[in-house]
């Protein structure tokens, strides 16, 4: 979570890109590049439905997928903010890789089975769920790969343009990038939607180790705001108003025991993803009675 997605500076709406303290470095060790193929599952729960009860029913898709010691993995959130909601992530290089897994799971009965058992008594929790497929859009992110491990929380921001600005809006993300430029906590993936979304969309990904970084990222703001000046902060919001007809803003968690994590996620912190089962208290020992 570097920032909630909102960012108000001198009056002016930035894009929202959030700013966080884990600096994530291209190719640094233990970092995560962004998937270049982004399919997202959302399941929408029912009252109450939420937490354990949802747990439960996605442990069964994590656990067949652990016994077919599946090769693709999968990244679990749950919503903060906004609608009680579920999303899944998976990331693939290619479109081709996607369809090949679809694939794989189609021909293997006994994964398919555990799978189809798993979606009937998932089923019975939500109220609705729905799927898009993002591709991720390296020239308009910035320091994209970061340390998936030990992250905890995802601000989550969509953007829909306004039909023939999408100039506008490469302006605005270049404005931005350079009023961040010199400021090394700051990170942030860009995706574009290419199915399952309203007309031309951008969804801006910010992956936080913790709460305390949006506390943290507010010192950056006016960093930006000297950065770009008087006449960049006026130019922003211009082409903000020019670019963006609707955005949407989201805090999310990640939630490991829903999730179906990377090995080497797993071996930077097992404590996160693979907690041990807490121990049970050791039964006392009867003292004998004393002599009367």
């Amino acid at each position: 979570m570097n920032r909630i997605a909102r960012c108000l500076v001198s009056g002016a709406m930035l894009l929202c890109v959030g700013v966080g303290l884990a600096v994530a470095q291209e190719n640094a060790e233990g970092t995560t590049p962004p998937p270049k193929v982004l399919a997202i599952f959302r399941e929408f729960l029912k009252p109450g439905k939420a937490g354990s009860p949802h747990e439960k029913a996605e442990s069964a898709f994590v656990q067949a997928e652990e016994r077919a010691k599946w090769p693709e993995h999968y990244l679990a959130l749950t919503s903060v903010t906004g609608k009680q909601r579920a999303l899944f992530f998976y990331g693939y290089d290619s479109f081709d890789a996607w369809e090949k897994d679809n694939a794989a799971m189609e021909k293997n009965p006994t994964l398919s089975a555990a799978l189809d058992r798993a979606s009937i008594a998932d089923g019975e929790l939500l109220s609705e769920i729905d799927s898009a497929v993002l591709v991720y859009n390296e020239g308009e992110s910035m320091r994209g790969p970061v340390d998936i491990a030990h992250m905890r929380y995802m601000e989550i921001s969509v953007y829909r343009l306004r039909p023939g600005h999408r100039s506008d809006w490469e302006d605005l993300v270049k404005l931005v990038q350079s009023g961040y430029d010199k400021i090394s906590d700051v990170h942030w993936a860009m995706y574009e939607a290419m199915y399952g979304q309203e007309g031309t969309e951008f969804v801006v990904i910010i992956p936080t180790k913790s709460a305390a970084e949006i506390d943290q990222g507010f010192a950056n703001d006016k960093q930006f705001a000297q950065a770009l000046g008087e006449d960049g902060m006026k130019k922003l919001q211009d082409l903000e108003a020019a670019s963006i007809e609707f955005s949407q803003h989201n805090l999310f968690e990640i939630s490991p025991k829903m999730s179906y994590p990377r090995d080497e996620w797993v071996k930077a912190d097992p404590e996160f993803w693979k907690p041990k089962p807490a121990a049970m208290p050791k039964k006392a020992e009867e003292k004998p009675a004393a002599k009367q």
